[in-house]
Parts: C-alpha cells; sequence; structure tokens
C-alpha cells in the first residue's frame, strides 16, 4: 500500500447501473490487472427473491488493462463469463456502453471532497471514506 499523501488509485466494481459493489484502493504504481482478483472475491453475497445467493457475477466487462491470459483463466475457472477488449486487437470503443457506468460512478466519487485529495496517511482510513461515500452513493440512488 502507498504511504504518502499522494499517489493512491481507487478500484471499483459496479453492477450494471452503477451501484459499487466492491471497492478497494492500492499504490498509484500499482498495475490494475493485479487488483482485479482480490475485488472480484470482496463481492458480498446478493440476496436474491428466488434460488440461493449468488456469490459471484455472471458476466465482467474490463478494458485491455486487464487483458492477460491467466486472469481470462481465473475468471473462467470461476464460472464468470468475461468480456474483456484485447491489446492490438480490437478497440474499447465497444466497451463504451458498459464502461460509461463505471466512470459516472468514479465521477460521483470524486464529487466527494474528501477523496478528491487524499488528506488521510493511512491507508485504512481512505479506505473507510471511500467505503462511507459508496455507501452515500447506493442511498441516494435507492431512495429514487
Amino acid at each position: 500500500m502507498d504511504r504518502g499523501k499522494k499517489g493512491s488509485k481507487i478500484h471499483l466494481i459496479t453492477e450494471r447501473t452503477g451501484l459499487p459493489l466492491s471497492i478497494g484502493i492500492s499504490g498509484a504504481n500499482l498495475h490494475d490487472s493485479q487488483a482485479l482478483e482480490p475485488l472480484v472475491l470482496g463481492i458480498p453475497p446478493i440476496r436474491s427473491r428466488r434460488g440461493p445467493r449468488r456469490r459471484r457475477p455472471a458476466k465482467l466487462h474490463a478494458d485491455k488493462g486487464y487483458d492477460y491470459r491467466h486472469l481470462r483463466r481465473w475468471l473462467s475457472k470461476r464460472g464468470i463469463r468475461h468480456r474483456i477488449a484485447r491489446k492490438g486487437v480490437e478497440s474499447s470503443a465497444r466497451l463504451g456502453r458498459h464502461r460509461w457506468t463505471i466512470e459516472r460512478t468514479m465521477s460521483w466519487l470524486a464529487g466527494c471532497r474528501r477523496l478528491h485529495r487524499r488528506y488521510e496517511r493511512k491507508p485504512e482510513h481512505f479506505l473507510a471514506f471511500t467505503a462511507i461515500a459508496c455507501t452515500l452513493i447506493c442511498y441516494r440512488r435507492l431512495t429514487k
């Protein structure tokens, strides 16, 4: 984890409408692909009206930063269908309609002044404020 005040990244997995399911932070020098496994494992069981609780997403959309064979295999072993843009083969434009929900959620997080600039020295505190911001986003969306 990052020890200074600057250089943090927020990693996020959202559902189809943009509600955050799993969040994490890392140092700015960590590649995005290394954060995928902990984020997918951090998705809590979701209650459904019928049947057992869902413990994993059915499908995952990602950009070219996650185009690695070991990540594709890892997702396939867990029964998660993936749609990851391939480097040098296809453009990320086809993922645009799925990607805008992530970008919108990230802009909602950027609206929180405390997260716009990292004031906390400890990563645990920054993660706690990020979790509070995600809770507020969920509350606002679900009360509409």
